[in-house]
């Protein structure tokens, strides 16, 4: 059979039922999965009962609590499907979160109530919290499966095995989700394919450094500041030195498009007794952004030593400097370029727009596959940009045109694949 062929089954499957992969979304979206804080265990029961009435069968993977609770959160469950096709063949993992952020303030629909809405310029589109970042990608990645399915009833021969691996711990950095299956032997897939944005395909992005920093002094009245230790004014030091910092980093742009440079931000700032007492301590939180071409040990090491170096010549002041994340950058392995170009050549041809490789500046959990060794790439049903969907926004909303469409594009990307 020849791929317009293929492309024609594709196509015509997934449009004639796509009523069933859109409500299949709504039902996901309807589920709060508020990440923090984080109790996402109701929200991965919902998803299982879904794809066991699609008849699907479902393997949960409860997180222990204290594991989970280690990680900030209150339940995490993961959810495997496997799917076989013929013989032998590559294994796939297909990755997406089902945590969300809180949806916040500003709504003007229901952030669960996954509400249709007409757009005069780009048609029916669906609105509530991670129905872009990333439920979509459930659906994306279940009826991805359904179009294998179809092709090989229609004589497409494939071999290989398609993963899906749903989790629930993305916003606060993947440690229990694909990690957690990784360490547990769960899964070993060959390649993974994680939520991503339609219009192109991530093959790298950022790590990200998060410290806590706390600048001890001592305590005296303000009517005598000589009696205390001001720990907020050796802060100052600290901060000008960060800032400073920050001009540098400007400096180490990555060679990958969409990425830019190293970043420092400090975000959280607290501290002090009261007006009327020199403050004893003050504790900060910064977020360092890692491009592809550092190193994270590297980055750590390189921050830590201008902090303490910025208090060294104030006595009785001391710092202490905890990690509260380490996570590396997403880089591209050998393997990988099969399916990214499998993915652009089909989404070109389908968006009618070309579909760039790129790099984007967040961090995603798609590292951790990355981590083990496994060609790992970003690509599903979100939109060209977040700020399009309001992503992590006020009424976020996903185009349903560009989940059907991209549910073509995987599945002719697996495809590919399984025919070797």
């Amino acid at each position: 059979m020849t791929t317009p062929d293929i492309e024609t089954l594709v196509t015509q499957f997934v449009a004639k039922d796509f009523a069933k992969e859109r409500d299949f979304l709504a039902e996901i979206v309807k589920v709060p999965s508020d990440n923090p804080p984080g109790d996402c265990a109701a929200a991965a029961r919902r998803a299982q009962v879904l794809l066991e009435g699609l008849g699907f069968k479902v393997e949960s993977h409860v997180v222990p609590d204290d594991v989970v609770r280690e990680n900030g959160m209150i339940s995490a469950t993961s959810l495997i499907v496997r799917e076989k096709f013929g013989q032998g063949g590559p294994t796939i993992a297909l990755n997406a979160h089902g945590d969300v952020v809180p949806p916040g303030r500003g709504w003007t629909h229901d952030p669960y109530g996954a509400e249709i809405v007409d757009d005069p310029k780009h048609g029916p589109v669906m609105v509530g919290r991670g129905v872009a970042v990333s439920k979509s990608d459930f659906a994306t990645y279940t009826w991805t499966i359904f179009a294998l399915r179809h092709l090989e009833a229609q004589g497409v021969k494939l071999n290989g095995t398609v993963e899906l691996h749903l989790t629930y711990d993305e916003e606060v950095g993947g440690e229990i989700g694909p990690r957690w299956l990784l360490e547990q032997k769960l899964s070993r897939p060959d390649l993974v394919i994680c939520a991503g944005f339609s219009y192109a395909v991530t093959t790298a992005h950022n790590g990200c450094l998060h410290l806590e920093v706390t600048v001890n002094g001592k305590s005296g009245h303000a009517a005598i500041p000589s009696t205390g230790i001001d720990a907020l004014e050796a802060t100052s030091q600290v901060l000008n030195a960060i800032y400073a910092y920050r001009k540098e980093l400007a400096t180490r742009v990555s060679a990958v498009p969409g990425i830019g440079s190293a970043t420092i931000n400090v975000g959280l700032i607290s501290g002090g007794i009261n007006t009327n007492v020199v403050p004893d301590r003050v504790t900060l939180r910064i977020d360092r952004r890692i491009i592809p071409e550092e190193s994270p040990p590297t980055a750590e090491a390189e921050l830590r030593a201008l902090i303490e170096k910025a208090v060294s010549n104030r006595p009785g002041i001391t710092v202490d400097i905890k990690r509260i994340l380490l996570a590396a950058p997403l880089i591209e392995l050998p393997g990988a370029a099969k399916v990214i170009e499998s993915l652009r050549s089909h989404g070109s041809r389908i968006f009618q727009t070309p579909i760039e490789r790129t790099g984007v500046p967040l961090y995603t959990d798609a590292r951790h596959y990355s981590q083990a060794g496994i060609p790992t790439v970003l690509y599903g049903a979100g939109p060209r940009t977040l700020q399009e969907a309001n992503g992590h926004m006020a009424d976020e909303c996903l185009r349903l045109n560009d989940l059907q469409r991209a549910t073509c594009v995987v599945s002719l990307s697996l495809c590919d694949l399984l025919r070797g």
